[in-house]
């Protein structure tokens, strides 16, 4: 049986597993139920904790989030949805020495995955960890370890590896219909324009601005709670803020850099190069009083593989139909002709030979906001199990997030990178090796690699 078809088959039995209350596997009685505890009490949070719920596996014994309003409505949505009365934190340490979860959602922002991925599965749990797993390039490596050590599932929510039409798109590109591929285009093309700095203002009483900034350089308080896509740090727009994320490549990007790798095969680049900048948006702004963004409001980023060119854009401006097909997703262009691999339109082949006939699969993607969690996590449920490794096992998205991390390493020092991916190191490049880490507030001890 080939690889492709292993694959297949195993998402098949994961997305059976997610609409059945009755384990697969006869060590587990019906009634046996995971500890769980969700760390992140926002947006994408509830998303994973609504299918941990509904998998009929999970009691929910604990929450932790540092705004007290999300931790409030959440434990509301739990008791009614769930039955479970889950204690609440401010301080995910002691929600894990109390609570003992066996099963661990980590869902904060970028800068606390990797402590708080570790500190989990120290402590015993396995873990459910947001893309990307990390704000830099070895904080990924120490989370690899931690669970090899460890022997702990971590698998990371980047569901497009279970997502129906992605997993047909794969097995379509490796039986060879496109023939051989020679270069990949990966982009997201959503609107936007220039930025004008925000106030900086007090923090409301409910947040403890101080542990929402953690390890990560503490910036003024700037969001505004009655509309969270209003551009500020707290809650949906730290993406865009350096300190806390990696801007749109580490964002949506490690999404598709995520799907390259895992269709083709391969594990890392030889050469990166970035280009972009803020001509749209304007210079960053942080000072006393206001601030900006300071993530590119555009940026181009090339991969060198050893057979093809990977290529990576985006641009937050200009958002129309101008470009045909959906404004994200990959273009995998092969001798026997193209295929794009989107999103909510799922993927189409597009054949060199006019006489043949096109190639369609439409999705089929869960509310809310379109994705496909209930597979992934009824994939960890089957991993925890058996002792198989996940179908996002951490070490394999910890390279499609050092795809990402890489190609914004390059955009700071303005030049290409030779990356030795068995090291995990720049090729004779001092400079670009000081960015694959960065200093922690004090308090705080960088996980050790």
């Amino acid at each position: 049986m080939n690889t492709t078809r292993r694959h297949f088959l195993r998402i098949s039995a994961a997305a059976g597993f997610a609409c059945s209350a009755i384990p697969l596997f006869g060590a587990d009685t019906p009634e046996r139920k995971y500890r769980t505890a969700l760390i992140g009490c926002g947006w994408w949070g509830n998303n994973i904790l609504g299918e941990a719920m509904a998998s009929g596996q999970c009691k929910i014994v604990g929450l932790c989030d540092v705004d007290r309003r999300f931790l409030r409505s959440t434990a509301e949505r739990v008791l009614q949805e769930a039955g479970d009365t889950a204690k609440g934190y401010s301080d995910y340490r002691e929600l894990l020495e109390r609570e003992k979860p066996e099963i661990c959602i980590v869902a904060t922002p970028d800068h606390w995955h990797a402590l708080q991925t570790i500190d989990a599965v120290q402590a015993g749990a396995h873990v459910y960890v947001e893309k990307p797993i990390c704000h830099t390039i070895l904080e990924g490596r120490a989370m690899v370890q931690a669970a090899r050590n460890t022997g702990k599932t971590v698998q990371v929510g980047t569901h497009r590896r279970v997502s129906p039409h992605n997993v047909s798109a794969r097995a379509f590109i490796r039986s060879g219909k496109l023939g051989k591929v020679g270069m990949i285009r990966a982009f997201v093309h959503y609107g936007g324009g220039p930025e004008r700095p925000r106030r900086n203002i007090e923090p409301p009483p409910e947040l403890d601005w101080e542990m929402w900034c953690g390890p990560a350089p503490m910036r003024p308080f700037n969001g505004d709670p009655d509309n969270p896509w209003s551009g500020g740090i707290h809650p949906r727009g730290f993406r865009n803020y350096l300190d806390y994320a990696n801007g749109t490549l580490g964002d949506w990007g490690i999404h598709w850099m995520d799907q390259v790798l895992w269709i083709t095969g391969e594990k890392w680049p030889r050469r990166i190069s970035s280009y972009g900048g803020r001509p749209i948006k304007g210079p960053p702004v942080s000072t006393a009083e206001e601030q900006t963004t300071d993530a590119p409001d555009h940026q181009v980023a090339i991969f060198d593989f050893e057979d093809f060119t990977l290529s990576w854009e985006h641009r937050q401006f200009a958002g129309n139909h101008a470009e045909k097909g959906e404004s994200v997703g990959c273009y995998f262009y092969g001798t026997e002709g193209t295929l794009h691999l989107g999103w909510k339109e799922g993927w189409v082949f597009y054949p060199v030979d006019a006489r043949k006939p096109v190639v369609r699969e439409s999705p089929r993607l869960h509310a809310p906001d379109d994705q496909n969690i209930k597979e992934v996590w009824a994939d960890l449920l089957q991993s925890i199990k058996t002792g198989a490794r996940p179908v996002c096992d951490v070490e394999e998205v910890g390279r499609s997030t050092n795809l990402s991390l890489l190609g914004m390493l390059s955009l700071k020092l303005g030049r290409s990178v030779q990356w030795d991916g068995e090291k995990t190191e720049a090729i004779g490049d001092p400079e670009a090796n000081s960015l694959l880490r960065r200093e922690y507030r004090r308090g705080w001890k960088y996980p050790a690699v």
